[in-house]
């Protein structure tokens, strides 16, 4: 009985602790290791409809629905994280803790002419200034704000 009414306690503080936002479930993933997946691609300099149709779909966007837009980098990770040591600047949601930098990049939209897990997008392949998002010591990306 004792153990159960500790367990109940525990199951209530981690609940309270996510609905807070103190605690975010990984699902296996640092929020860098999944910046990594979601948009850092070195091999490729610019993408067409077919790169942004695979790669969406290699990297896991399209299993459950579509995501609208998705952009990926074409930089050398250390290139990448280099923009972490630029000027702080305010991200969307108002923290400070966003960079910007010029890298090569493919947009990747959604046409929503095909639902989950066959999404088909459309592509646009440029050099143009990003801001993102960087956290910890030494910092590192972990989240593309625009």
């Amino acid at each position: 009985m004792a153990l159960q009414k500790t367990l109940s306690l525990l199951l209530l503080s981690l609940l309270t602790l996510l609905g807070l936002g103190l605690v975010q479930p990984s699902y296996g993933q640092s929020t860098y290791q999944r910046f990594l997946r979601q948009h850092v691609d070195p091999t490729v300099t610019g993408g067409d409809i077919k790169y942004c149709n695979l790669m969406m779909q290699r990297r896991r966007m399209t299993q459950f629905r579509c995501k609208q837009f998705n952009t990926f980098i074409h930089e050398d990770i250390w290139n990448i994280r280099s923009i972490c040591s630029t000027t702080n600047i305010q991200c969307k949601n108002g923290k400070m803790n966003c960079h910007e930098g010029v890298v090569s990049v493919t947009d990747c939209r959604d046409t929503g002419s095909s639902p989950a897990p066959n999404c088909r997008y459309g592509a646009r392949a440029s050099t143009r200034r990003v801001v993102i998002a960087c956290e910890g010591n030494p910092p590192v990306p972990v989240h593309f704000d625009r």
